[in-house]
């Protein structure tokens, strides 16, 4: 089940541009948000590990960010 809320990701189509936003196309664009957002954590959490710490800190996201 989706944690992200489907209403939040058609008001961020919607801000993006999309004129409309289909229910289906924002169920499928909530699947790879979060897919996304687990990869970056999952990285982000590798590059704490690799600094000694335990708490992921805004800077290993943006590394996270650069190497994916």
């Amino acid at each position: 089940m989706a944690e992200l809320p489907v209403a939040a990701m058609i008001r961020i189509a919607k801000k993006s541009g999309a004129e409309r936003v289909g229910r289906d196309a924002a169920v499928a664009l909530v699947g790879k948000a979060e897919d996304y957002i687990a990869c970056l954590v999952k990285e982000a959490n590798k590059l704490a590990i690799h600094a000694g710490r335990k708490t992921i800190k805004e800077e290993d996201v943006e590394l996270a960010i650069k190497s994916l």
